[in-house]
């Protein structure tokens, strides 16, 4: 780990952003540029003592966890992101196997919609990051471990992830679910991370198994999702999935018309927030 050229380094690119960049607001005038200490660690999840102790040259390792929600936060692109792991002393994440470090153009355009939910996931289901209104709506996947943040193998391992979506529509789903994954899994042949996830889907029971032998292939771009959230009812969103370059990562937004139902209780959603949602029992079928 070297600690003054990670100081150097962190001290830098806070001071390279704006509150604009990460979706905050500009608040009182600023004695320095850039964002404070305080926003970071907001960003990051982090403590600000942590986080200062980082700056100062005090701090203790950060976790490779640590390292990648910094990067997050900080806005870096891979090469950024990889050098800042160098310099806290780990070896950066594999590029492609899976691709986990989202790219600062889709940050920023989370960070801009305030009033619809939007997440940002991998092209096999991974959630790789929420605005405050998808958490609200799906769940806060960033309380979950890793292994928990992929909607097909929650779909098909906790039966309990579908209680937001109407019973009718759970054979579609599941079937929509299994054919975006065959598309992917043709697009990527040796893919390991894709080759444990298609292992682990397998060991799940019958359900699984029979989709994926029926071979169907679909790659979703948009359509209308129905959800049951807990605290306002039911929502019919319009539902566009956008692919960034490459195609393994794709933005999710979720959207109803203007003076509908679904856009006041959307409205509500904002308000209330996701305090009141139990993580565990949302975003089973997220990509829709």
């Amino acid at each position: 780990m070297d600690r003054p050229a990670l100081a150097d380094f962190l001290t830098r690119r806070r001071a390279a952003l704006t509150p604009a960049d990460v979706g905050l607001p500009p608040g009182a005038r600023r004695r320095t540029p850039g964002l404070r200490r305080e926003e970071v660690a907001q960003l990051a999840g982090l403590s600000v003592d942590y986080y200062a102790r980082l700056e100062q040259r005090r701090g203790p390792q950060p976790s490779p966890q640590l390292v990648a929600a910094l990067s997050r936060a900080l806005r870096l692109t891979e090469d950024e992101r990889d050098h800042l792991f160098h310099l806290a002393g780990h070896r950066p994440p594999r590029r492609h196997t899976p691709l986990t470090h989202v790219r600062p153009g889709l940050l920023l355009i989370l960070d801009r919609l305030h009033d619809t939910p939007a997440q940002v996931m991998s092209d096999v289901g991974d959630v790789l990051a929420q605005n405050a209104m998808a958490a609200a709506l799906f769940g806060d996947v960033s309380q979950r471990p890793p292994e928990r943040r992929n909607v097909v193998l929650r779909w098909f391992a906790e039966p309990g992830s579908r209680a937001l979506f109407p019973a009718e529509q759970h054979e579609e789903l599941a079937r929509g679910h299994v054919a975006h994954l065959r598309a992917a899994h043709a697009a990527r042949p040796g893919d390991a991370h894709l080759g444990r996830l298609v292992a682990r889907l397998l060991a799940t029971g019958e359900e699984f198994a029979a989709l994926w032998a029926r071979h169907d292939v679909a790659v979703r771009r948009s359509g209308r999702k129905t959800v049951l959230h807990p605290l306002v009812g039911r929502l019919d969103l319009d539902c566009e999935m956008l692919a960034a370059a490459g195609q393994d990562q794709l933005l999710l937004v979720h959207t109803a018309p203007p003076g509908s139902a679904t856009a006041e209780a959307l409205e509500l959603l904002r308000v209330v927030g996701c305090q009141q949602l139990d993580a565990g029992a949302a975003e089973g079928a997220a990509l829709r």
